[in-house]
């Protein structure tokens, strides 16, 4: 087995191109106690998760479009119908919540890490499990009045939203940097 092989073959399927059937119940409990198992320096797991399927997704939408009426009373048609469809994709959304314990020895930035890497593994587990995923966030993943309609408290930040589901076409590849573009060593 090439163990590799998640890593180098891992590609985000668009969200446009998830459709039904995303995970069941057990399917997903099972992807979220996997991604579960990231570093997390004091054992504090400061993430959480608000699942995101069925007619929520298209109430978000509405949410999304009213809101941005409300910033810009004259946003383009075109905008909100993208808001308006941005959940209506894949059948499965977690939303990956950071809850950072303030004031703690482990700092903000590394229990920030540690629900990137959440991320990561809730992504890399949903392929493994054979469906497609894409992680995305978009300004609604910083508005306050939409973070608080899910739910977050105002010291939580919305990490990212992870779009599940069952691929409908190829997911496309892009260009990855060099490593020797990114590599250097430290020579004291």
């Amino acid at each position: 087995m090439d163990v590799l092989a998640p890593l180098t073959q891992r590609r985000s399927v668009p969200s446009r191109l998830l459709a039904a059937p995303g995970p069941d119940r057990a399917q997903l409990e099972a992807l979220l106690t996997a991604a579960m198992r990231v570093p997390d320096h004091g054992k504090l797991a400061p993430w959480r998760f608000v699942l995101i399927e069925g007619e929520a997704r298209h109430v978000l939408g509405e949410r999304l479009v009213a809101r941005a009426r409300e910033i810009d009373p004259n946003a383009p048609a075109a905008a909100l119908e993208k808001d308006r469809e941005r959940f209506c994709f894949a059948p499965t959304i977690v939303a990956v919540v950071a809850t950072p314990v303030a004031g703690h020895k482990v700092p903000v930035v590394e229990q920030l890490l540690s629900g990137g890497a959440v991320c990561f593994a809730l992504l890399l587990a949903a392929q493994g499990m054979g469906f497609g995923a894409q992680w995305l966030t978009g300004w609604a993943a910083y508005d306050r009045e939409i973070l608080a309609g899910l739910g977050l408290a105002p010291e939580e930040q919305l990490l990212g939203f992870i779009h599940i589901g069952t691929p409908q076409g190829e997911a496309p590849e892009r260009l990855r940097p060099a490593l020797a573009d990114k590599l250097s060593v430290f020579r004291p």
